[in-house]
């Protein structure tokens, strides 16, 4: 009869951007447990990502904040990568793991709120299995597709809240300075995002075939952002992507502070005219997102892509 693997289970059941700053303590702890099975808890569009990261065995499928369908023994190892707090670590104490890593547990480290979200995750992996970590250790190999639009300028003006979302209208006026400059300039954004796409498409005076929201799949926006000359983009998981492909970005900042979920050092220009953190849930654009103009949006991004030549 076979030896059954040691096995660590790691719960982020979470978003793109949630996904892509766990990188690095997803790796640390593929060092830290190389005798052990990795199986990464989250949601299943994500796989294609996932599999891109080289430090899981296995993703499986859940989502936020739901029972983890764990089958088997218990996992000798699990560990809360998802938050700080009972909801989440419930979830992995019902597994009745052999070890249980998590932030304020069993003498585990304690959470600090204005960490930087990759430096917080290595900090308690780090601590906890006694690995370095490197919170730069985020890029991602090339996706196995070709990108829809390389060498494009690519505008994402969605976010999943109206405080993290700029303007439209400034999007448009972006892009069109832009287009009129002579880049190629396409917009996009998951299938719900469609509507809003095109509508900035329509101001900027680009042509229908330029809006991709909802034409392309995650590895298709991954192989996209990698291809592309240039990305603008809010607080969201596709300017992560950028920071995975180290490609040339100008990122607008509102209700959450770069120094808690900015890029890393690299071709990134981040603006942001706040003052302390906002609600990254509100309806309502935050007034330091909305003190970003169009000039300096535009500034940024002319300095980028002559930066690239």
């Amino acid at each position: 009869m076979s030896e059954v693997p040691h096995r660590v289970l790691v719960l982020r059941a979470l978003g793109l951007g949630d996904l892509l700053a766990g990188v690095p303590a997803l790796r640390a702890i593929r060092r830290g447990l190389p005798g052990h099975e990795l199986v990464l808890a989250a949601p299943e569009p994500l796989r294609p990502l996932v599999e891109l990261t080289g430090a899981v065995d296995r993703l499986l499928p859940t989502g936020e904040l739901e029972p983890v369908g764990w089958r088997g023994p218990p996992p000798d190892v699990a560990v809360d990568l998802h938050g700080n707090g009972p909801a989440s670590r419930v979830l992995l104490q019902a597994l009745a793991p052999r070890r249980l890593v998590a932030f304020g547990h069993d003498g585990g480290p304690a959470w600090c709120t204005e960490e930087h979200e990759r430096h917080r995750w290595c900090r308690l992996v780090g601590e906890a299995l006694g690995v370095a970590t490197d919170p730069d250790d985020l890029l991602l190999p090339m996706p196995r597709v070709g990108s829809p639009a390389p060498g494009a300028v690519v505008v994402h003006p969605g976010a999943a809240s109206g405080s993290r979302r700029w303007p439209s209208r400034r999007y448009a006026a972006v892009a069109r300075c832009l287009a009129e400059a002579g880049h190629s300039v396409v917009v996009t954004g998951s299938g719900a995002e469609h509507r809003l796409a095109a509508e900035v498409a329509s101001r900027a005076g680009l042509p229908d075939e330029a809006v991709l929201a909802g034409r392309t799949d995650l590895a298709g926006l991954a192989a996209l952002v990698a291809g592309a000359r240039l990305l603008v983009a809010g607080d969201t998981g596709v300017a992560h992507l950028a920071s995975a492909y180290r490609t040339s970005s100008v990122l607008l900042f509102g209700p959450t502070p770069p120094a808690t979920w900015g890029p890393p050092p690299g071709p990134h220009t981040v603006l942001w005219h706040g003052a302390g953190p906002g609600d990254p849930h509100g309806s309502e654009v935050d007034p330091a997102l909305a003190r970003i103009t169009v000039e300096e949006v535009v500034a940024a991004a002319r300095l980028r892509l002559a930066a690239r030549g």
